[in-house]
């Protein structure tokens, strides 16, 4: 796979796409409704329509949290009655973050001080409220932010008026967010969250169709560029994590255009698996029949043992 950079330069010709279908970058346009993102997508809507201050998102890596966050925005943005704000870097104090929040709500820059800022903000709130609009911030990768920062944004959606809140929060995080929330030091953080949901990996049928969405959109037409069996030992090794089968399905197809072949089949399917760390790699062909020697022989051992006891009754 060392050449793997200037091959994926050249097999869209190759495989007749127009452009790279399995790439990394968060592409709203690649989007794919599994079930469990609309769920989330819709957990969302719902909870935003109703005022919630904070909402969040939990997945484990890779299982399409950053993208959701951009569909979401999407949405949000062509309602025309909400105004967005994106925070991508979670690593800020307090002070940064309400510098960040007031940067991307179009306020000038300020003199960095948080009591100001606050102020600064909450009458800029007060005014889009005034104008019709809701304000929705997004925080991605919410895990690794400082306690204090998180305090902050605590502090931040009690913003409100009599009725209604000015500021809507989302977090999009790992799982060690929600560790963290267990813990005394964000328990005020937790009793604000009013709504929350997990996203989940693929089954098996969605991650086919993941797949054919995907070369579909680049443009792919014809024959199946996957072979059956070539899939099977990909989704088993992905586990049906997003970003994993992105990565697997473009080696394979490295792989095969190297081979120059027309389709990918389990041989360039394994080598991709070989050659990316953190999936699950099939057990060796010795493996495999001792596995299954070992299950024959257990099933033999309960038929003789079954037969003995039925003989001495």
């Amino acid at each position: 796979m060392a050449q793997a950079g200037a091959a994926h330069l050249c097999y869209g010709d190759h495989f007749g796409l127009r452009e790279a279908p399995f790439a990394l970058t968060p592409d709203t346009g690649f989007y794919y409704q599994t079930l469990s993102s609309q769920e989330a997508l819709n957990v969302l809507l719902v909870a935003l329509s109703h005022d919630e201050g904070l909402v969040k998102i939990s997945g484990e890596v890779g299982t399409g949290k950053t993208l959701l966050c951009r569909k979401l925005l999407a949405e949000l943005e062509a309602d025309g009655r909400v105004t967005t704000a994106y925070l991508p870097n979670p690593l800020l104090t307090p002070a940064q973050l309400y510098a960040s929040v007031a940067s991307e709500l179009g306020l000038p820059a300020s003199d960095g001080q948080a009591a100001g800022l606050v102020e600064a903000l909450q009458q800029h709130l007060i005014a889009l409220r005034a104008a019709g609009q809701r304000v929705v911030v997004c925080v991605d990768e919410a895990q690794s932010m400082p306690d204090a920062s998180l305090e902050a944004l605590r502090l931040l959606s009690n913003v409100e008026t009599e009725k209604r809140k000015l500021l809507q929060i989302v977090l999009f995080a790992q799982p060690e967010l929600d560790e963290r929330l267990a813990g005394k030091a964000l328990r005020q953080l937790r009793q604000r969250i009013g709504f929350s949901y997990v996203l989940q990996p693929m089954d098996y049928p969605t991650f086919c169709g993941y797949v054919r969405h995907r070369l579909h959109l680049a443009g792919q037409r014809g024959a199946a560029l996957f072979r059956p069996a070539a899939l099977r030992l990909l989704f088993r090794a992905s586990g049906g994590v997003p970003r994993l089968v992105n990565i697997l399905a473009h080696k394979s197809l490295l792989a095969s255009y190297g081979a120059g072949l027309t389709q990918v089949g389990r041989r360039q399917a394994l080598a991709a698996i070989v050659d990316t760390e953190g999936v699950r790699r099939p057990l060796p062909l010795w493996q495999c029949l001792v596995l299954c020697l070992a299950v024959v022989l257990l099933c033999g051992l309960c038929f003789w043992a079954g037969q003995r006891l039925r003989g001495a009754l």
